[in-house]
């Protein structure tokens, strides 16, 4: 063996270096080579040779081939050398599926690619017409086997490795499209000539490639190849991908006719790697299906249009049971098949739209796929007024709300769903494809939000935004067109009926809804689902009915966003119809809906070129506060002109508030006339009033306030000092004045006009004009007068039998407080009424009431201190203290679970607020004296620990008060003796950081 090998490499030496002249001598040459691989002859076997030498041998027939001088290669494709160019054929091929050596496999596979005149060299000999001809003859001798083999190797064991898989694919298409070849089996004639009688034997072995065989083979390569492209479409290396790409390209190129029924098949490959993960398998392809959509290839007298109508046709038929039964992995495949057969048919789309069978199939086809599951969605959100720039966040939340599908759970599915509405909308008829889907909007609510989905991709595709296409559209839609459509989805989407639907259920503010369903405005019948409106008389309304609306509500405020980006600056003229509804589920109090608003709102921005959302309301305040106006008119509206309210007011600034001041009074009218049964509507109008009113004005009164503690802090401490301070005669005549002002309004003595205010101290208003408690007769701005506007009805409800009334008309009183803390000529008269029902609501009301009248008392005292002293110290502290000592050893007993509760909320925020309350007003030694007993047992070590160090903080702000007699009662409680320990329940707590324990 070592001698035969050495002896080959020799050979190989030489031809590598010379040319074979000599028909005789090429032929000699590969029969004793061949002969050197050949199995003994009654084995049937390849002959037990090492690996080196075969290697050796498929080198050295590699060498002879490409050493062959100009024809004389040629010699070897006769139809009398057919047996041994057999001979060799069937050697190579056992040695490429049976050798385990890798080396071995891919040098069988190049030397085949070779011996049949593929070589990838550029020095091979190039064959003319009729050359090619005849030895495409004598190939199809050996069709059959090679196919068969090659199919067997490509998908074979994955561990061969891609080098062998790619080489096989590489080789099956160039002999198959050689074959087959439609050029060539067109000049072939239909019957086969008679040989001459010296060459019959011969002529045995050689195929006719009439119709006959043409077709029979075709039948049995759809076989082979359907396995090849099932197994290296879903091959994990890239290369052999790639390779599948070049099959399907070469194929379809040179045999789109003879291999008709292989071409679905070829298709399929093609098509499901568009979306391939490697970039160059990606790119390749999209090139090779530009290419063929270009070529406009007609397959057996049918335009590829009607063949790629009728896979589309199948496939959607199928899609449904396929994206029930395939993983997420096979939806991605079918569905980038889908996308594929719609990119190749390009501008001939419309000839499957026009077709009614087929458009019901596939608009059936993309509904039920992207069937929502609103299983997910929570009806109860969170609602705060957050910081100015926290809108930003619901922005872009808004602009990326993850949908959940009932049939797929991979992003990428749903990315794939959405090029194809797009494709559909790039080259479709728009006008044809809005009708239709807008059919299945309004035909059930089975089908609604799906559609809904797909009208908005069909627009952004129509525009050309975000679609990815391999041919360019004959005429592009013209912004009319555009125009035209966006108008008609937008009338359908901000219908009532479609607009106002049920998402949360409040049976206290349920009556607008009911009152608007009950007008006739009700869901179109038809649906399973058409119930998701409340009919009348007795609504079924569930979770997940709520859970449909919401996300309804969503896609169709998407859906605004996608035609603003499509229209662009035309968009302006439809903001009369599309931004009052939009800023209407802005204030929605349902965080989905109103992030995705608010979303929408951004969208409306960046199209129609408005610098930020508050220029947008701005801008068009006028036509919003007249239907704001109208709306509040109607009963069934109202809650949604205060919505829009709530928005404009959240998102603008105070140069919005001369135009709303009317819209205000307004509410207050209606409020005075319809208290008993929209007073939580109204409320809520004068929350968001009041709410950006201390986000516009109120930094100026926070600095005011603090400006007057700091006067107020200096005074005591020069006090403290006992500092002498020289005053004039006018400062103590004007101290005096003051003290007996305070004193009349605290007993009650108020005047009743502004006159009569104004006669008390003339001369002091108007020596003191920067005073701002003493400029009674300076006119209120107008952010003042609303507050006070307010406030004199919240004093009148806040009696009201409803407890969520009673909280909200707290929570509107809090911030009116705020809003009038520099004018204290107003607010103190406004404090006294509001008294007497404040000290109700804290000393017997619902444990939420007290939470929050509390909260408003705390509020009260950084104004109104000494006003609050002695009221407070005769109305409230008693049951404050007496609350808090009853409810200690309930909370020393607690457990964990006990912080969760209304009761500990309430001892917390008293705790917590108590302290600040003594030092704001001054209180004297007795009650501070109560205040100090009430707290002290709270420093217990049993107490929870938020409730020790709120305990805490009253006693350190107790010794900002009064520190002697502070200390004084620590040390008697703690040390009671001079002889006895410390309580054994009190732990050291150092205070302030005074140094005493």
């Amino acid at each position: 063996e070592l001698l035969v090998q050495s002896l080959v490499q020799c050979i190989s030496s030489v031809l590598a270096a010379t040319c074979v002249r000599k028909r005789e001598l090429l032929q000699e040459l590969f029969s004793e080579l061949c002969t050197c691989l050949a199995p003994p002859p009654s084995s049937g076997k390849p002959a037990p040779l090492s690996e080196e030498l075969k290697l050796a041998v498929i080198q050295a027939l590699h060498t002879l081939m490409h050493s062959a001088y100009g024809d004389v290669v040629l010699s070897l494709y006769q139809p009398s050398t057919l047996p041994l160019l057999g001979f060799a054929v069937s050697l190579l091929l056992g040695l490429a599926e049976k050798e385990k050596a890798k080396q071995i496999k891919i040098s069988a596979l190049e030397c085949l690619q070779v011996l049949v005149l593929q070589c990838d060299c550029q020095e091979h000999r190039h064959l003319d017409e009729e050359e090619a001809q005849q030895c495409g003859d004598l190939f199809a001798s050996f069709l059959p086997g090679i196919s068969i083999t090659l199919s067997r190797v490509i998908t074979g064991d994955i561990k061969q490795g891609h080098k062998t898989t790619v080489s096989a694919i590489r080789l099956f298409y160039l002999i198959v499209g050689w074959v087959m070849s439609d050029a060539q089996l067109a000049r072939i004639p239909k019957s086969k000539e008679k040989p001459p009688l010296e060459q019959s034997r011969v002529s045995e072995l050689m195929v006719h490639r009439g119709p006959d065989w043409s077709k029979s083979t075709a039948q049995k390569l759809s076989l082979l190849l359907h396995k090849v492209v099932e197994s290296s479409s879903v091959h994990p290396h890239w290369k052999v991908r790639l390779e599948l790409v070049e099959l399907v390209h070469h194929l379809l190129s040179n045999c789109s006719q003879s291999l008709v029924d292989s071409f679905s098949h070829l298709l399929k490959a093609l098509v499901g790697l568009v979306n391939d993960e490697n970039s160059e398998v990606q790119s390749r392809c999209n090139e090779v299906l530009r290419g063929i959509a270009e070529q406009r290839i007609v397959v057996q007298n049918r335009a590829l249009a009607d063949v790629l109508s009728e896979n589309l046709h199948s496939l959607a038929t199928a899609l449904p049971r396929l994206m029930n039964s395939q993983d997420d992995t096979g939806k991605v495949s079918t569905l980038s098949l889908l996308l594929g057969y719609l990119k190749l048919l390009g501008p001939k789309i419309n000839i499957v739209l026009n077709s009614v069978s087929h458009l019901q199939r596939l608009s059936k086809a993309l509904v039920q796929v992207l069937e929502l599951d609103v299983t997910d969605v929570k009806i109860v959100e969170e609602r705060r007024w957050g910081p100015p720039g926290s809108w930003q966040q619901g922005v872009q939340r808004g602009r990326h709300q993850k949908k959940y599908f009932r049939f797929f759970t991979e992003e990428k599915v749903f990315q794939l769903l959405q090029q194809v509405c797009r494709v559909l909308g790039y080259y479709g008829n728009l006008y044809l494809l809005v009708d239709h889907f807008m059919g299945l909007y309004s035909e059930s609510g089975l089908y609604r939000k799906q559609a809904a989905m797909v009208l908005n991709e069909l627009v952004m595709g129509a525009a050309g935004l975000g679609v990815d296409v391999l041919q360019g559209r004959e005429v592009p839609p013209s912004v009319d067109d555009l125009k035209g459509s966006v108008t008609s989805i937008l009338d359908e989407y901000t219908d009532q009926a479609n607009w106002y639907l049920i998402t949360s259920i409040d049976t206290e503010e349920a009556s607008p809804e009911h009152s608007v369903q009950r007008s006739g405005l009700t869901a179109r019948p038809g649906g399973p689902c058409s119930t998701v409106l409340l009919p009348s008389p007795e609504p079924q309304v569930t979770t997940r009915s709520m859970n449909s609306n919401i996300w309804q509500i969503c896609i169709q405020l998407e859906g605004v966003g996608c035609f603003a980006a499509v229209l662009g600056k035309e968009f302006r003229l439809l903001l009369l119809s599309a931004l009052y509804p939009v800023l209407e589920k802005a204030g929605d109090r349902t965080l989905l809906i109103s992030e995705t608003a608010l979303g929408t709102l951004a969208d409306i921005c960046e199209a129609c070129s408005y610098d930020s959302v508050q220029c947008l309301i701005n801008e068009n305040s006028d036509y919003l506060v007249n239907g704001i106006s109208l709306n509040l008119r109607q009963l069934a509206h109202q809650s949604h002109a205060s919505q829009v309210l709530d928005t404009m007011l959240r998102h603008s600034d105070a140069s919005l508030l001369p135009l709303v001041e009317d819209i205000i009074q307004d509410v207050l009218s209606a409020l005075d006339q319809s208290y008993n049964n929209q007073a939580s509507t109204f409320l809520r109008v004068l929350h968001s009033v009041m709410t950006a009113l201390v986000q516009w004005f109120g930094a100026c009164s926070a600095e005011e306030h603090q400006q007057r503690q700091t006067d107020k802090g200096q005074s005591r401490t020069q006090s403290q000092g006992q500092q002498e301070v020289t005053m004039t005669r006018q400062e103590v005549e004007q101290f005096f004045l003051d003290y007996v002002s305070q004193k009349q309004i605290a007993e009650g003595d108020v005047p009743d006009t502004g006159e009569e205010e104004a006669d008390e101290v003339p001369p002091l208003a108007k020596a003191e004009p920067n005073n701002c408690d003493t400029d009674g007769e300076a006119p209120l701005p107008i952010h003042a007068q609303l507050a006070r506007d307010v406030m004199e009805r919240c004093i009148h409800l806040l009696s009201d039998g409803s407890l969520r009334v009673r909280l909200k008309v707290l929570d509107v009183l809090e911030l009116c407080v705020t809003v009038l803390h520099p004018h204290g000529n107003h607010l103190l008269p406004m404090a006294h009424r509001v008294w007497p029902a404040l000290v109700t609501r804290l000393i017997s009301d619902d444990p939420l009431a007290v939470l929050r009248a509390f909260k408003v008392l705390c509020t009260l005292a950084q104004t109104c201190g000494d006003f609050l002293r002695q009221r407070f110290s005769k109305d409230v502290l008693p049951k404050l203290t007496s609350s808090l000592l009853s409810q200690a050893p309930a909370s020393a007993r607690a457990g964990p679970v006990y912080s969760h509760t209304l009761a500990f909320k309430l001892q917390l925020a008293v705790l917590q607020g108590l302290g600040s309350l003594c030092e704001r007003l001054d209180m004297g030694e007795s009650d501070l004296n109560k205040v100090a007993d009430a707290c002290l047992i709270y420093l217990s070590a049993k107490q929870p620990m938020k409730l020790q160090e709120a305990a805490q903080s009253v006693f350190l702000h107790l010794m900002q008060v009064d520190p002697d007699s502070t200390w004084l009662l620590l040390n008697e409680v703690c040390c009671p003796g001079p002889c006895q320990p410390p309580h054994a329940s009190l732990r050291p707590v150092t205070l302030g950081g005074m140094g005493r324990p």
